[in-house]
């Protein structure tokens, strides 16, 4: 049977959610009240995949570029297709020519795609990977990010061992906190005085957020007299918990706070996680490597994943 690709629009809700739940590779990130939030900022364009009227794959994308160009996704960490278990290699070369076809047919000339990447899979999904380099994509751009595998875990370094003491003794205290306000003060702050950016969501939002997915994101500080020294905000999915936003007041980095409240979570909170991703340490498409930061998470044992970015043109 024949390929049938659909436009997403907000009466197929209930069905997009329900597949991405029960997707090979589908996370929370997926799912339109996620996806949804800041749809003010992105002319969403996604799309849903169909044989025989069953639903086999979602492609979560906005277009932009006067119409020109989609991206998968611009306003996510990562896109690409959302799988059904049953998908396989031939059938993803198939959907990918199939949009090809289709969005050619509507002027638009090329797709970004950011892949979901493969610690966040229940089961290997790189089956999109091998049909777009069938199709003629290339690898436009790389990020590294530093991950933690908790079935092969490295020891941390004595610079973070130390750190983690020095904590100890300055009688720093780790929990999990809904004190967003304090904790994105000291992010905000931070990430003006050493990037001059701002944090992706504001305060607003990722209260928002949480309060959406309270089982998915969290807010972990580490505290001293009961104040906030620093903080890290998790995404937890399936497999893997994500930093999304780590930070540290001058007085919480002076005493270590933030090497214990990572040693909490990784040899506490999430060691029954397969991985443990603490983010990207590039900048300019990947371009430019923050050797300091990079060499700061590579201490508590964290190695080599790559973000990926693929361009095809249609």
């Amino acid at each position: 049977m024949p390929i049938e690709i659909v436009k997403y629009s907000n009466k197929m809700k209930t069905q997009w959610d329900a597949f991405v739940n029960v997707s090979k590779n589908g996370t929370f990130l997926f799912l339109r009240d996620y996806m949804d939030y800041h749809s003010d900022r992105f002319n969403d364009y996604s799309l849903m995949f169909y044989r025989d009227n069953k639903l086999l794959a979602l492609l979560p994308a906005n277009i932009c570029d006067g119409g020109k160009r989609i991206v998968s996704h611009a306003g996510l960490t990562y896109g690409g297709f959302v799988l059904h278990p049953d998908v396989k290699a031939c059938d993803m070369i198939e959907f990918v020519g199939e949009l090809k076809r289709v969005l050619q047919k509507n002027g638009i000339e090329q797709l970004i795609y950011k892949p979901v990447p493969y610690i966040y899979n229940i089961v290997p999904s790189d089956e999109p990977l091998y049909a777009l380099f069938h199709a003629g994509a290339r690898i436009s751009a790389r990020s590294i990010s530093t991950t933690i595998d908790n079935q092969e875990p490295l020891k941390f370094s004595q610079l973070r061992k130390r750190c983690i003491s020095k904590a100890v003794k300055a009688g720093i205290e780790c929990r999990e906190s809904d004190d967003y306000e304090k904790f994105w003060e000291i992010l905000t702050t931070i990430l003006q005085a050493r990037h001059e950016s701002k944090p992706v969501h504001t305060k607003e939002e990722i209260e928002l957020l949480h309060g959406k997915f309270p089982s998915n994101i969290k807010l972990y500080t580490a505290c001293r007299l009961g104040e906030v020294v620093a903080g890290i905000v998790v995404y937890e999915t399936v497999r893997t918990a994500h930093f999304q936003y780590i930070a540290a007041s001058d007085e919480g980095c002076s005493m270590g706070a933030l090497d214990m409240l990572i040693s909490h979570l990784v040899e506490n909170v999430y060691s029954c996680k397969r991985y443990i991703d603490f983010g990207t340490s590039t900048e300019q498409n990947g371009t430019y490597l923050n050797e300091g930061l990079i060499k700061q998470k590579e201490g508590f044992g964290g190695r080599a994943v790559v973000y990926d970015t693929y361009e095809l043109n249609i």
